[in-house]
């Protein structure tokens, strides 16, 4: 959130970038960027504006009849009130006239998680007479970045979640050595129950796909198509959870009911090895304070992928953003395929390695792990994240 704490590292990036000021907007919550750091409460139902200038008070722009859900601005900061259109376009023309203004914008949508600002309002700006560029580098600092408390939780929750998915991997193949076995929405409603004894929350059930089903990246299993865990099959379980309020943490496990096939260990193989060298690309890069963009570490990724003959069945980006408000966040994500990712990982922000290969019809397998840029380091979790396809 924006606040007097907060304001001076901000000016000073504004300056560090030759910005004169950050323009934030939002309306019917179309920016969630100005939803995290305005902080607004209560209802908010006309378009809104706030100001952050590279030296001096930030100035707010609000609609007359929506006063009460700023109460959290600070006092010694400006607030413009207006009712017409007229007066908006005025109070707006006489902050960033003549400036050069960074707002949720990303040239040609090349990264749709950071273009947020519809078009009307870009060229409403520039009419004013101000100079629109990307304010990338501004979210991905301030408002993705994770604190220590941030980082300390998601640790905490990756070491729960990756015993979890372990323990439901082991159970499956209990029940199928026993003639008894579950079902995948079934596998799926033990997880939940035990991120409830964990304490922890998630936005949507896991992915517990079998077989042919963990082809398809994004499968929901239901009791309504009903399918059993049985031994031969390739298990996929896909978790994210999270302490209540804090960071997620993201995983997909893989394992085998019996012994494996040579493809499947074949399409493992590509993928943690494609894991692994976004892995040691970071950690080359970090180790020497080198700069790191998502779109090269996908690629990194991906080569070995395509080196191995699959890169075909791998469709999707290599990891997502992890910020402190989604789970599918607004920093950088590790992708130079479904979008041109060139914002630099820099220190505070977190991300999805999660690459996987699906075959439909015959085999999918995906990998994931979690990274944390630090002072010079990069951190995965979970700690023992996995190395080999688990037998069961």
């Amino acid at each position: 959130m924006l606040t007097p704490e907060s304001l001076p590292a901000l000016q000073r990036a504004l300056a560090d970038q030759g910005l004169d000021g950050w323009l934030v907007f939002d309306f019917h919550g179309v920016n969630p960027v100005a939803g995290g750091l305005l902080g607004l409460e209560g209802m908010v139902t006309r378009r809104v504006f706030a100001w952050v200038p590279r030296t001096g008070a930030p100035v707010a722009i609000t609609h007359a009849i929506e006063q009460s859900p700023w109460h959290r601005w600070p006092k010694s900061w400006g607030r413009e009130i207006y009712s017409s259109w007229q007066q908006l376009e005025s109070l707006v023309g006489g902050l960033v006239r003549g400036k050069r203004v960074a707002m949720e914008y990303s040239p040609g949508d090349a990264v749709p998680y950071l273009d947020r600002v519809p078009a009307g309002v870009l060229e409403l700006v520039r009419t004013a007479g101000a100079e629109v560029v990307s304010s990338g580098l501004l979210v991905t600092r301030f408002y993705a970045g994770w604190t220590s408390d941030h980082l300390a939780s998601h640790r905490r929750s990756a070491e729960k979640i990756a015993e979890i998915a372990r323990e439901a991997m082991v159970f499956a193949g209990e029940r199928a050595s026993a003639g008894k076995p579950i079902a995948e929405h079934e596998l799926q409603a033990r997880i939940m129950e035990a991120f409830g004894r964990e304490g922890l929350v998630a936005n949507h059930p896991p992915i517990v796909a079998a077989g042919a089903n963990a082809a398809d990246p994004h499968y929901s299993p239901s009791a309504s198509r009903r399918r059993l865990i049985e031994r031969g099959d390739i298990l996929l379980i896909d978790l994210w959870a999270r302490e209540p309020g804090n960071i997620y943490a993201d995983q997909t496990w893989m394992a085998s009911l019996g012994a494996p096939s040579a493809r499947a260990l074949e399409v493992w193989a590509a993928i943690r090895d494609g894991r692994d060298a976004a892995i040691a690309l970071l950690r080359d890069r970090m180790s020497r304070r080198a700069a790191v963009r998502g779109g090269e570490v996908d690629d990194a990724t991906r080569n070995v992928i395509r080196d191995r003959g699959l890169a075909d069945y791998f469709t999707h980006r290599t990891g997502h953003s992890i910020d402190p408000h989604e789970l599918h966040g607004s920093g950088p994500h590790i992708d130079n395929l479904e979008t041109r990712e060139e914002r630099e990982l820099v220190a505070g922000v977190g991300f999805s390695i999660e690459p996987g290969v699906y075959m439909r019809g015959e085999i999918g397998m995906r990998t994931e792990v979690n990274a944390y840029i630090g002072e010079g380091e990069v951190i995965i979790t979970p700690t023992d994240y996995q190395q080999a396809l688990m037998i069961v």
